[in-house]
């Protein structure tokens, strides 16, 4: 099964590939504000860097959170899509062996059907500008 990770819920964004439980390549960038723009290219690059094709996928891990609001919710909403649209099993996990955890659930044969964000927090909402 190649299945593809994802987190977003800090600066530097992490992308892996896996055949099953062997990990093919992993990639950590600097996306901070650049993320919704970096993500999708960053994605592709690494899938074709393996001779594999999106279509390839089959299951994707997700990094749920907590973290921050808008690097989750891009990475998430991208995680979903691919999910969706490949037909792919989603698993979102949020503890430090997310990994793990997520690749063994997708080989156990689980799907959670769509990746929902936790967000560690209630959301901060101020005062609105004039």
């Amino acid at each position: 099964m190649l299945i593809i990770t994802i987190r977003t819920d800090k600066p530097e964004a992490e992308i892996g590939l896996y055949d099953n439980a062997a990990q093919l390549k992993y990639e950590t960038w600097l996306a901070h504000r650049q993320l919704a723009e970096t993500l999708h290219s960053k994605i592709a690059e690494l899938v074709k860097s393996q001779q594999k094709d999106l279509h390839d996928i089959a299951g994707i891990v997700v990094f749920k959170g907590p973290g921050s609001f808008t690097g989750l919710r891009i990475g998430i909403t991208v995680a979903n899509a691919l999910a969706y649209s490949l037909g792919a099993s989603i698993i979102a996990q949020e503890n430090p062996q997310w990994l793990e955890v997520g690749i063994n659930r997708l080989l156990a044969g689980e799907t959670d059907t769509v990746a929902l964000p936790e967000y560690g927090a209630l959301p901060n909402i101020g005062v609105q500008k004039k």
